[in-house]
């Protein structure tokens, strides 16, 4: 690997993964996989339906604060859904097993330090040969 990789805090040598304080030595790593978290769903749509709940027995029991504060947990489980990013992760699969290297909402980027990881692998088995 002629010019190692750095960018946004992440480098790779031709000796090491660094990132964010950790450092994975290239001979450690076995693979490298990305993957991607989704967003959480059930936490969103709880608060949503509890606040619904409370309005409507807000509504029923002819409870301003109830039906405020219903309608405000249903905005607080909108802007909890609204504000979520999918995140995407680079797994480093060890000897010890597998760790969370990097998480960026950029997967490009994400799969550019994989790549690297890997380029940087295969330059070492070359200069071995």
């Amino acid at each position: 690997m002629e010019t190692p990789f750095n960018d946004r805090g992440v480098s790779v040598t031709r000796n090491a993964l660094s990132s964010a304080g950790q450092v994975f030595p290239l001979r450690d790593i076995a693979g490298v996989q990305v993957v991607t978290v989704q967003k959480n769903k059930v936490l969103p749509v709880t608060i949503s339906v509890l606040g619904v709940i409370g309005a409507i027995v807000g509504a029923v029991l002819h409870s301003p604060a109830g039906m405020v504060c219903g309608t405000m947990l249903v905005v607080v489980g909108w802007i909890t859904w609204a504000t979520q990013d999918v995140t995407h992760r680079l797994m480093v699969q060890t000897a010890n097993g597998e760790r969370e290297a990097l998480m960026s909402t950029d997967r490009d980027f994400v799969e550019r330090v994989g790549a690297a990881v890997n380029e940087a692998k295969a330059a070492v088995v070359t200069a071995k040969d």
